[in-house]
């Protein structure tokens, strides 16, 4: 069996198996301890095909993890925006999840913005406000729009975000990851009906967390 990687996991897996090789070199069968760090870290960067649904109006996850509490929340101001508060999903990942995101809607990339901050534990509701951040405008075809975020977490110290403004993108598609541990949010448009439930389980782009 294949097991697929993101391409950012290899420079990582490559130390890691180095250092366990070292370990093993100097230690003899004592160096193997750090086997199962040398798996996590393929683990982690582990990326499977995935296959969204089908069907009109669907925000599918944006990531793998557990659903937080729903909350009503004004989206990251540097973006624009008239800022009203929005529905905020919030999706938290821990160490041991895929951390590959992909897009929740079909749609038109508009506005960009990063933002330094800190790196509180991504489960608190303070991380969306303080923490470091990546966020994306995503104009939908219908006129609204859907604002994805990507927050570091406490351990995490980088954020990849492969998209630019003016791109096509389509539901399930990937683009980014964040490593280590980290969450993410996604600001839906008014009138939008979430029908995932806090402390659901969702997948990255198969998972449907609300309908347009």
């Amino acid at each position: 069996m294949r097991l697929p990687i993101h391409r950012e996991g290899w420079p990582f897996i490559a130390i890691a198996a180095a250092l366990n090789a070292a370990l093993f070199v100097v230690l003899g069968w004592w160096g193997l301890i750090a086997t199962p760090i040398a798996v996590w870290v393929v683990a982690f960067f582990r990326d499977p095909e995935r296959v969204p649904p089908a069907g009109e109006g669907l925000v599918v996850s944006p990531a793998d993890g557990v659903l937080l509490p729903v909350a009503v929340a004004l989206p990251p101001p540097e973006l624009g925006g008239s800022g009203e508060a929005r529905t905020r999903l919030s999706i938290f990942m821990n160490v041991f999840d895929i951390h590959v995101n992909r897009i929740p809607e079909s749609a038109t990339v508009g506005e960009l913005a990063y933002k330094k901050g800190k790196f509180f534990n991504a489960s608190f509701d303070k991380a969306s406000e303080h923490n470091e951040r990546m966020a994306v405008r995503l104009a939908l075809f219908g006129g609204k729009d859907l604002i994805v975020v990507q927050i570091a977490g406490l351990v995490a110290r980088r954020i990849v975000c492969s998209l630019i403004k003016g791109q096509q993108v389509s539901r399930g598609e990937r683009f980014g990851l964040i490593r280590f541990g980290s969450r993410l949010d996604v600001y839906l448009p008014p009138g939008a009906r979430v029908t995932a439930q806090p402390g659901q389980r969702v997948q990255a782009g198969e998972t449907v967390l609300a309908i347009l």
